[in-house]
């Protein structure tokens, strides 16, 4: 095991709600295993009022934040800069901070699903469907980017959020064409289908999977399975799922801030699964 840091150094997740995260729990584990024994990770419940307010008050020792919803937008002016890929799709999940104070801005939700879906030999497909179009779907869009060759449709429930996604579409220059939600059974059949919506939403969709499915990522991990992975499952389709996305994104935070590579995957996701198992 690698020798430990000799410097306290600090790191959390924040956000609203922020109880259900599962973050303390992979970047502790990979703390662990990289024997950085003095960092610590926690877990601040923080809206968009209180997000100025806490950045200001972070000492030296901080390396780094992790971010969820409501923040990933509203953080960035609060930023020194910003990657491309997190100004891509105007999201940030990631901090790191710099011992002169630089606040830097990224977002491994989008290599964390390529790295995913690379893991389950997934490197390219000719056309993919997205069921949702919030936050998740934007980043899922630009993911689709790296990966699809072809036509990318977005099933959706109204018109605004059907305009929303073709802008993101034009943003990211991806080929794009949204359908009613109503339609979205069709979905099901495509090389490559990512769920982004919440739970239960798909669960009617499970009634509709083919016989001969080709590859799920539902971005949920809890509960899991959701009704609609467990009927791909049984019918022989690949499934990516939510702790996949989590582990990844994680990953590539682990090493941006800690400065380590390659974080330990294996360890990060065997902890989450633990935890998973313990709810």
């Amino acid at each position: 095991m690698p020798g430990s840091t000799p410097d306290a150094r600090r790191a959390a997740v924040l956000g609203s709600p922020i109880a259900h995260s599962l973050s303390p729990v992979l970047h502790r584990a990979a703390y662990e295993e990289l024997g950085l024994t003095g960092w610590s990770y926690d877990r601040f419940e923080i809206d968009e009022a209180a997000l100025p307010g806490f950045l200001k008050e972070l000492g030296p020792e901080w390396a780094g934040l992790s971010l969820t919803m409501p923040l990933k937008r509203a953080v960035i002016p609060l930023l020194d800069e910003i990657s491309e890929t997190a100004a891509s799709v105007e999201a940030v999940n990631t901090v790191v901070l710099g011992e002169d104070g630089r606040r830097v801005g990224d977002n491994t939700d989008i290599p964390g699903m390529v790295a995913a879906l690379r893991e389950r030999g997934i490197e390219q497909v000719d056309s993919a469907a997205i069921l949702g179009a919030g936050a998740t779907a934007s980043s899922a869009l630009a993911a689709l980017a790296r990966v699809c060759t072809g036509e990318i449709v977005a099933y959706v429930r109204s018109e605004a959020r059907a305009a929303e996604m073709r802008q993101w579409g034009e943003r990211l220059d991806v080929e794009l064409r949204t359908a009613d939600w109503a339609e979205a059974g069709q979905a099901l059949r495509a090389p490559l289908v990512i769920a982004t919506t919440p739970a239960g939403t798909t669960d009617a969709l499970a009634a509709a999977v083919p016989e001969r499915p080709a590859t799920l990522f539902d971005v949920l991990y809890d509960p899991w399975p959701t009704a609609l992975a467990a009927r791909w499952s049984m019918y022989g389709g690949a499934v990516v799922g939510g702790l996949d996305l989590l582990v990844h994104q994680a990953v590539l935070q682990v090493e941006q801030m800690t400065g380590r590579a390659p974080a330990p995957v294996e360890a990060m996701r065997k902890a989450g699964e633990r935890a998973l198992a313990a709810r």
